[in-house]
């Protein structure tokens, strides 16, 4: 866990590796969860049997459900002190450059690149690049955005 403590510590953090999580396993049931709550039931994601004739060889995880492991995930990698509180701020740019099949592994690797004062605090920027154990390729690499300030 790497802890950012105050304005010095996240411009000494600045441009730095903050940390690797643990791997987390795609199930099937975990992406048929995320296909109901979004509607996005595409066959790619759900269809096992017509995935497997695919050439992609069987089912894969929704891109966005890839993207929205990125909060747990960076909760288990950062903590912020000295701060009166944080908001997400969005996205900058977010690409799916590989498949993540279900039934495989994917962690998050993540780098703070920029560190910008705003008033009453900074807006940082965090490249998340999510990785599928044994591929080549990263399945996402995302600018995430976040405003942390210093007073309430």
């Amino acid at each position: 866990m790497t802890t950012l403590t105050g304005m010095e510590g996240l411009r000494e953090a600045e441009g730095r590796e903050l940390g690797v999580t643990d791997w987390h396993e795609i199930t099937q049931a975990e992406v048929d969860a995320f296909a109901d709550v979004t509607g996005d039931h595409q066959w790619i994601h759900v269809d096992p049997e017509r995935a497997a004739q695919s050439p992609l060889g069987g089912t894969i995880a929704h891109g966005l459900l890839t993207l929205a492991l990125a909060p747990a995930m960076t909760s288990s990698l950062l903590s912020f002190e000295g701060f009166a509180f944080a908001l997400n701020y969005g996205y900058n740019r977010v690409r799916f450059p590989a498949p993540l099949p279900v039934g495989s592994r994917v962690r998050m690797r993540a780098t703070l690149a920029t560190v910008d004062d705003i008033p009453g605090g900074a807006q940082i920027t965090i490249v998340q690049t999510f990785e599928c154990e044994g591929a080549e390729k990263p399945v996402c690499v995302a600018e995430s955005l976040a405003r942390v300030y210093v007073g309430a």
